[in-house]
């Protein structure tokens, strides 16, 4: 307790009275945030997840802090409570500032307004074609302000502040044809387009900005410092780029053809389907909606579907991986399922205990196209390359080496096809997310608790009527 109350007053000598005030004296971090997909938001179980908010608790662990994360309402909303020293820093995809009181660390990102039509609309080839359009944005973001600047030189320009949508909301909404256009990052844009196919992205509105932490005035001047040298060396051991990759790293692999493709078989082919992926939850714990992608991206859902090698059914399986699961048919949808999301958490199970989520069940996954045995043939040349083989990041440059005879000719597993693993698993990602945004968890505890209490509502129902007919 000493040695945290050491650290915190080093930290946060000099700072303003309420910026004192705004840190627990049991050694904490206060982060300012806001929900994006960029920054911060909360999954079904109740875990947090988001970039900034991952990069700022590692800044609050290599501090030797907690972290107190404060959920702001928006850009502007971020800053006001900065001023008031709610907050140490504040870590929400934002850009430097011009007030002196409020320094920004070393960027870490790079980014850039872009503004989002439907493709069935005009191209846009310069601000002046804004003139009497409405475009959609979120109150208070950086965003608005990048608009307002605009409608100096437009000034017919329309710009509709949304104070409950987030950027996600608002493409869809251009996506729908409800709105005309909205102003999003383009990292909101390259995350969005993968759910919202029909998104163009029609103009850039501004330069290009560094994306930084912001400091609360008063703050130590040695508590940047520390910030800016955590941050220089993410990016010397590779760490950042690592980060990057697990939110960003995928999502811009499908062509809008992939998109379109995958969202109409979404509508039109998973549903008559979507109660075996329950089924094969409950049984694994494994979301149905990651179960889901993976028949996708190894059948598009086609349960009689056979490949040249051998392999059958809507999970793809072996003839010996469905005699070791127990499959009579492998052209049984119901059977196919079950036993893929069996094999699929049996893969889990069997990597090492040092293997961390989500990069073990990236995986395992690898191991559901590859084998078990290539993949730790895999990790094998990955430890030999002094590469992390529990890192899916590293060992994504890894797996193709599979197929290089200079690798697989050591190997008792022989060659390998590493790449199309790791294409699949990638694919496998990105699917997951846009079934995660189009489609809710399967949550068998909360029908049950529904059933319940219909069957009471009804029972008491029936009860009044009785009581009433007497």
């Amino acid at each position: 307790m000493r040695l945290a109350l050491l650290i915190l007053a080093v930290l946060i000598a000099g700072c303003g009275d309420k910026v004192q005030q705004a840190a627990d004296l049991t050694g904490e971090l206060v982060i300012l945030t806001r929900v994006g997909s960029t920054t911060y938001s909360v999954d079904e179980t109740g875990a947090a997840t988001g970039f900034d908010y991952e990069l700022a608790r590692l800044l609050a662990q290599e501090l030797g802090l907690k972290s107190r994360i404060l959920v702001a309402a928006s850009d502007a909303d971020i800053l006001h409570r900065l001023k008031r020293g709610e907050g140490h820093l504040a870590a929400a995809w934002l850009t430097a500032v011009g007030d002196p009181q409020i320094r920004s660390s070393t960027p870490y990102f790079q980014s850039q307004n872009v503004l989002i039509t439907h493709e069935a609309s005009l191209p846009l080839t310069g601000i002046e074609q804004l003139a009497h359009k409405t475009i959609h944005v979120v109150a208070g973001s950086r965003q608005e302000t990048a608009l307002l600047a605009v409608r100096e030189k437009v000034p017919d320009l329309i710009i509709a502040a949304d104070h409950h949508r987030n950027e996600l909301d608002l493409m869809e909404g251009v996506a729908k044809q409800r709105y005309e256009a909205t102003l999003v990052n383009n990292a909101e844009f390259d995350i969005g387009s993968n759910y919202y196919p029909e998104l163009q992205d029609s103009l850039e509105v501004g330069p290009a900005r560094a994306i930084v932490w912001l400091f609360a005035p008063g703050i130590d001047p040695e508590l940047i410092t520390r910030a800016n040298t955590f941050l220089e060396q993410l990016e010397k051991s590779g760490e950042m780029d690592r980060l990057k990759d697990r939110y960003f790293g995928h999502v811009q692999r499908l062509t809008q053809a992939d998109s379109v493709r995958f969202i109409e078989r979404m509508r039109s082919v998973l549903p008559q389907y979507r109660a075996l992926f329950h089924a094969a939850q409950a049984r694994t714990g494994i979301d149905w909606r990651l179960l889901a992608a993976l028949a996708y991206q190894e059948s598009q859902w086609e349960p009689l579907a056979t490949s040249p090698t051998g392999v059958r059914g809507m999970m793809m399986l072996t003839a010996d991986t469905a005699d070791h699961l127990g499959v009579s048919n492998r052209l049984d949808p119901a059977q196919s399922i079950r036993a893929g999301a069996m094999y699929v958490s049996d893969l889990r199970d069997t990597l090492p205990p040092s293997v961390g989520e989500p990069d073990r069940l990236w995986l395992a996954l690898a191991a559901y196209n590859l084998g078990m045995g290539h993949l730790n043939a895999a990790r094998h040349i990955a430890i030999t390359k002094k590469a992390d083989p529990d890192s899916w990041y590293e060992m994504k440059k890894i797996l193709p080496l599979l197929a290089q005879a200079r690798y697989y000719s050591r190997l008792k597993s022989g060659m390998g096809r590493g790449g199309e693993a790791v294409t699949m698993v990638e694919n496998i990602r990105i699917y997951t997310d846009i079934l995660n945004r189009h489609e809710g968890p399967y949550r068998p505890l909360d029908r049950v608790a529904q059933s319940t209490a219909g069957n009471k509502n009804q029972l008491q129902q029936n009860l009044n009527e009785t009581l009433g007919n007497q």
